[in-house]
């Protein structure tokens, strides 16, 4: 295989995690699907973490996602089973 297929690989297995991790916090039900709406929140956390408040948003969040990845069996260490291919 090609490198450049390697990567496309990688790149779109990561993608696919990330829109896992879209689908784990229940944003698609809670939106209708509204990608508008999701981008927009989105957007709104990235102005958060570039003020002078990204670093507490950073911890306060990491630790409540941390939080809820404990709290799902599918991704509990020394399981095989993933959720919409997202991983810890």
């Amino acid at each position: 295989m090609r490198t450049w297929q390697v990567e496309r690989r990688k790149r779109t297995r990561h993608l696919i995690e990330l829109g896992g991790l879209v689908v784990k916090a229940g944003l698609i039900d809670l939106t209708g699907d509204d990608r508008a709406t999701i981008l927009g929140a989105l957007l709104w956390m990235a102005d958060k973490l570039k003020s002078d408040q990204g670093a507490q948003a950073r911890e306060l969040w990491g630790a409540k996602g941390k939080q809820a990845f404990e709290a799902d069996p599918a991704t509990q260490k020394g399981t095989d089973r993933t959720v919409s291919g997202v991983r810890r």
